[in-house]
Parts: C-alpha cells; structure tokens; sequence
C-alpha cells in the first residue's frame, strides 16, 4: 500500500492591521492507493481543517492550519506502525525461551523413575491392554479424556481469530499435532504467530472445520464432557490422589501430562479476549474473561456463551467481492 499524501492548498493573505480576526476553512482530502495496481479504490471523507492566522508584525495573517482528526487516533496510529512490530519480537522471543526451557526440563530434569509402568499405564488408557483386574487410578484417567478435549478447545478458539495474516505458517498443522502433542506442540505457533487475523469468507461460515467449530452443539457436548471428567475425579476418594501425586513425583508421562495441563488452562485466557475482542464482544462479555482462568470450564463456558460468526459483519476477501 502506497503512503497515504496529502495536499493543502492555501496563500498568504493580505488583511488590514485593524481586523486582525480571520479565519478560513479548507479541505483535506486523503487518497489510499492500491499498490498492485494504479486505480483508486478506497477515498477517506474529506476531513476539515480550522485555520488560526495570527498577526505579524507586517500585518499579514499567516495561517497556521489544524487537523481536525482526533489526536489520539493518530497516537495510536503512530505507536502501532512504530512499535507494534518490536512488541511482537520480544514475545515472541520471550515465549521461544520459555519453549527451549521446557524442552530441556523434559529430556533432562523430569523425574523418569517408571519408564514400564509408563508404557503399561498408557497401553490401558489406550484400551491396547486387556482387562488384567488391575484398576486405573480415577485421577489419571480423567487427566488423561480432559487432554483429549483440550485441542477441541484450542481449535474453537484460534480458528478463524487466532489464525495469522502476516504469516505464511497456518494454523492447522499445530492444532492437529496438539492432539499429540498438547501445548508443547502449540508452542512453536504462539512464537511464529502474527495478529491480525486475515479477513473471513462468507463462504467459509457454511464449510468444514467453522461450522462444525462454531456449532453451539459441539460447545454444549464439550463444556458437558469436561464437567463431567471433572466431577469424576473430584468424588474419588483421598488415598486416589494421594496415589496420584506419587505417580506425579515419579512417572515421566504423568508429570509431563500434568505440565501440559496447566500450560493449556495458562494460555487460554490470552486467546479467550483474543477471540472476544474480533467478535466485538468485549463490552458484554468482559466478565468471562476472569472466568476463563478456571482450568478448562473457564474457556469452555465462554464458547458456549460467544455471538456466532453469522450474527457478526463479515470482512469479504478480495476474491468474494470480484465475484460479486
């Protein structure tokens, strides 16, 4: 996109010492041109301009003109182009250490003290082993059906909002490797990712994976899911969590696990104002934000709860409107 110019036409004027008042009124007029091709597409309104001329000593009016756009628009304007990018560096560095950090606790510095039963107790959540009288423990299984519902979360929340413009990487990929991988897959996305959200086709709203996401349906089985894996864990008796921490101070995977569960129920809170904030639901939904911090129930309730795409303005892509 070509740099906005502007053009302000205005003379010196002669005026008698005696009628030193005068003012004048002249017009702005800004033109964005496209930068792919030389037609104009897009003309701002004309913004008027109130011109004080004081007196010099000569007797002339100089005319000092002011714009009558808001001077905090252009503060903002100015703080975006000038530091917006140096912001999302240092985030990005910032959670790329964080990364590396993790990485390294989990290859050296996470307990490992039951590498087979590891393998035995993900072969039983897996149903790969057969029922051998031995009883999971009610913690570790609800652990364990809660992260299944985590990248569901995760998908309903970054698609379509928390996709990236100024970036070539999609989002998808990560949102599939979660299902493995957890946050520890996310990771790699929340450091390359780059606001804002590209503009959304109407299109899509009627397509797979938005209209499956954006279902109320789906919000509603997942928020049930979830309290009820909740609700599970929570009438087990204490000797189960009491063994439940001891599986956390000694095996890899559920330490891990657990790890991976705080991470997700941390960043999503970020991406619930993320996501309330494009729905422009910030006014009236601001008070699911601190409901959000609740592990899992939060974001969910706030899904179950957001304005759908269809009740929202829709920003058409280049390609919908030359079909138009």
């Amino acid at each position: 996109m070509l740099a906005s110019r502007s053009l302000v036409s205005s003379n010196f004027l002669y005026f008698p010492p005696k009628t030193p008042n005068c003012t004048r009124t002249i017009s702005l007029i800004f033109k964005k041109a496209a930068s792919s091709s030389s037609t104009i597409n897009n003309v701002r309104p004309i913004k008027a301009m109130r011109c004080s001329p004081p007196i010099n000593k000569t007797g002339r009016c100089l005319q000092i003109c002011h714009s009558s756009q808001d001077p905090e628009e252009n503060e903002i304007d100015d703080n975006t182009q000038s530091g917006g990018a140096g912001g999302n560096w240092t985030t990005s560095v910032l959670l790329f250490f964080l990364w590396g950090g993790l990485m390294f606790y989990i290859f050296n510095l996470a307990p490992n003290q039951t590498p087979s039963r590891d393998m035995y107790f993900l072969k039983k959540l897996l149903n790969l082993q057969g029922d051998d009288g031995f009883h999971m423990n009610e913690m570790l299984v609800s652990l364990w059906y809660i992260m299944g519902l985590w990248p569901l979360v995760y998908s309903m929340l970054l698609l379509p909002f928390g996709r990236s413009s100024k970036s070539i990487i999609p989002v998808w990929p990560f949102l599939v490797l979660s299902c493995f991988g957890g946050a520890y897959a996310l990771f790699p996305y929340f450091i390359l990712w780059r606001p804002p959200s590209p503009p959304i086709e109407e299109a899509e709203l009627s397509r797979w994976p938005l209209n499956f996401l954006e279902s109320k349906l789906t919000a509603g089985l997942t928020i049930a899911a979830g309290l009820g894996l909740i609700i599970y864990a929570g009438l087990a008796g204490g000797d189960v969590w009491t063994e439940f921490y001891q599986y956390f101070r000694e095996s890899k995977f559920i330490h891990l696990t657990c790890i991976d569960f705080s991470l997700l129920s941390a960043f999503a809170p970020f991406w619930v104002y993320n996501d309330m904030t494009a729905r422009k639901w910030d006014d009236k939904g601001i008070w699911l934000l601190p409901v959000s911090v609740i592990p899992f129930l939060g974001p969910s309730l706030y899904i179950l709860l957001r304005p759908s795409l269809s009740a929202l303005p829709i920003s058409l892509s280049s390609s919908t409107t030359e079909e138009n």
